[in-house]
């Protein structure tokens, strides 16, 4: 369990990196209690989270980080007791060079929603926006170049009637996964390889299917939802080819726990809600 001591009762750990540095935020976006994103490093200690906010925002989320350091997230300039707030998704260089980031478009929401989640070591960051009729956007972003496009499920329809889709997580492939909604109003998880292959990920039984991260191996990440309203029980889960589903469910928060990030070595972070309903960080790291 890693939390920032800014604020003990919320922190969401999104990402990891190869070399064990992580990224997140504290504060649970409620009115007074702002997000706010930091990275860490090893050895996990108080002492080595850093600051890391959008300048001039009131909220921050670093949500995604590549191996050689560069984050992206998104930032908001407001912080209402709704928590409908505008969202605006950045990329940071070098450590001090903040970039403002929104998919070019006249459909927005009100307020605009745009967030980058990930971003590979070439620099290729995903995120979505959110549409005037409220369905999400998928995108990769190229930092270098500046240019956007979309990510979309295959033959599904375009424009206005396309189904949600967010896209999470992209590797050095170029194999992109998020979570999209089918024809039918169920949210299944899933994977575009580069080359345009498009494969569903759905945990049998579950009610909702949800990715959020992929490393280099095409091992994918996220949660899983099982029963619905008072009932339901949200637990991690890892895939990969050929190897399938396994759950992951931190010891202190079985039922209640979101996987988002995974590295090449097959780190996992994540977050849980313990028996006192505080969100905490998690770190969960391959026995060898």
């Amino acid at each position: 369990t890693l939390n920032n001591a800014g604020d003990p009762t919320f922190n969401q750990l999104l990402g990891i990196n190869i070399k064990g540095k992580i990224v997140g935020y504290f504060g649970s976006g409620a009115k007074g209690h702002p997000n706010m994103g930091y990275r860490l490093k090893p050895p996990y200690q108080q002492g080595n989270y850093r600051s890391e906010n959008f300048p001039g925002s009131v909220q921050t989320q670093v949500t995604g980080l590549n191996d050689l350091g560069v984050t992206v997230g998104f930032w908001s300039s407001q912080n209402k007791a709704s928590q409908l707030n505008d969202n605006f998704g950045f990329y940071l260089t070098g450590g001090t060079h903040f970039h403002s980031v929104n998919f070019p478009t006249t459909n927005n929401a009100s307020p605009p929603v745009n967030q980058l989640l990930g971003v590979n070591d070439r620099d290729v960051a995903v995120g979505f926006y959110v549409n005037a009729q409220g369905n999400n956007r998928g995108y990769e972003y190229n930092i270098a170049t500046g240019h956007f496009s979309r990510v979309v499920e295959p033959g599904a329809p375009g424009g206005k009637a396309g189904p949600s889709l967010t896209a999470t997580a992209i590797n050095n492939l170029g194999d992109v996964a998020g979570f999209y909604t089918d024809s039918g109003g169920v949210t299944d998880a899933f994977i575009i390889t580069a080359d345009g292959s498009f494969t569903k990920l759905a945990i049998p039984g579950a009610s909702m299917t949800q990715a959020f991260g992929i490393n280099d191996s095409d091992k994918v990440v996220g949660t899983y939802t099982v029963g619905t309203g008072s009932t339901a029980m949200t637990h991690g889960f890892t895939w990969k080819p050929g190897d399938g589903f396994s759950t992951v469910d931190d010891p202190h928060g079985v039922g209640t726990t979101i996987i988002n990030g995974v590295n090449d070595r097959g780190d996992l972070v994540g977050f849980y809600t313990d028996s006192a309903g505080n969100t905490d960080g998690m770190l969960a790291q391959p026995s060898h």
